[in-house]
């Protein structure tokens, strides 16, 4: 947003900087008052503020929140509240750290379907949806690069940088607002394409595994199942067995943080490829080709489809990904399948 360019200004150091430049101190941020439009309408404040404050550390904005700094209609609020158009929000004075802004090279990728409300893209294998956890930038800042003129695109949900396949882009607020709550009731449905190791056996298995996640020391995310975890479903059913692997289709109850990789790696059947929770042994031999056999060297995890209802139109939409190519190879490689 372009009031809250003035939030930014170098905070003064010490007192002979101080002295030398009265202009810093006319420069430091004052309060904002920002009126909420009919495109920002519904989202929570917590998220609102997170997105217009970057640069922001996040523990800061929460501390605003609670300690009432933030007012809407100048009443107090919690990090829950909805934001309506027309409401008046009062952000108060903050300082953000000036940096280099990345450059962010623009680019397009498979589109699977647009129109006015959505674009639904075919990322591929490797990219982040999204900068941040030491990628500068992902696809959302590249599809923003690459069209200036969008006013607005956010991503519906994510997909893990190692995954390829469907991803949805909102073009508008209201749409993100649908989708969202589409998601949140369970009235969406995503499935994979995934490529594991071992002697698969059920048709058809649920795995209910209650997942917690945690992080490194280095601040990577990892995730275990972990009995006071948040409760987590995937519905697995054998597509193709082949000599040491099987291809399944996951299908998604819930939607925790590498729910399908840990699922499948907690019952005995780890994703072929996976850097994470795989076999690394394996993984390592799988990305040199043999005479027999292809190389695999990424994850074979692939969201091949999903199906919603049109945030506009109320028309239930199924829409589909191709398997990747890199792992379509490497089946073919298998041989044929034993079932």
């Amino acid at each position: 947003m372009k009031d809250l360019e003035r939030f930014s200004g170098k905070p003064v150091q010490n007192k002979a900087q101080k002295a030398e430049s009265a202009s810093a101190q006319q420069v430091l941020p004052q309060a904002q008052f920002v009126t909420i439009s009919e495109e920002e309408a519904g989202q929570r404040i917590d998220n609102y503020l997170l997105r217009v404050c970057k640069g922001v550390p996040k523990s800061h904005v929460y501390r605003i929140l609670r300690s009432g700094e933030v007012r809407v209609n100048k009443g107090r609020i919690d990090q829950l509240y909805r934001l309506n158009a027309g409401d008046l929000v009062r952000i108060p004075p903050i300082r953000i750290a000036e940096k280099q802004e990345a450059n962010v090279p623009a680019a397009e990728f498979p589109v699977v379907f647009e129109d006015a409300h959505l674009l639904v893209i075919d990322k591929p294998a490797g990219v982040a949806v999204h900068g941040g956890s030491g990628v500068s930038f992902g696809v959302i800042e590249q599809l923003r690069a690459a069209r200036p003129d969008a006013k607005f695109l956010e991503l519906v949900h994510r997909l893990d940088r190692e995954t390829s396949g469907i991803l949805l882009i909102a073009k508008k607020r209201s749409a993100l607002n649908s989708l969202h709550d589409q998601m949140r009731d369970g009235l969406t449905d995503k499935r994979y394409l995934t490529l594991c190791v071992g002697d698969w056996k059920n048709k058809r298995q649920h795995v209910k595994l209650a997942l917690h996640k945690y992080t490194l020391p280095d601040g990577e995310r990892r995730v275990r199942v972990q009995a006071d975890g948040q409760a987590s479903h995937t519905v697995f059913s054998l597509l193709k067995k082949f000599d040491g692997y099987a291809l399944l289709e996951a299908e998604l109850k819930t939607g925790r943080t590498h729910q399908i990789r840990v699922h499948l790696q907690s019952s005995g059947f780890p994703i072929a490829g996976d850097d994470k929770y795989g076999d690394f042994a394996l993984n390592k031999a799988l990305q040199k080709a043999t005479e027999t056999r292809g190389a695999l060297k990424r994850m074979f995890l692939h969201a091949h489809q999903i199906t919603f209802t049109h945030p506009e139109t109320g028309k239930a939409m199924t829409l589909n990904a191709p398997l990747a190519a890199e792992c379509q190879r490497f089946l073919v490689s298998l041989g044929n399948p034993l079932n």
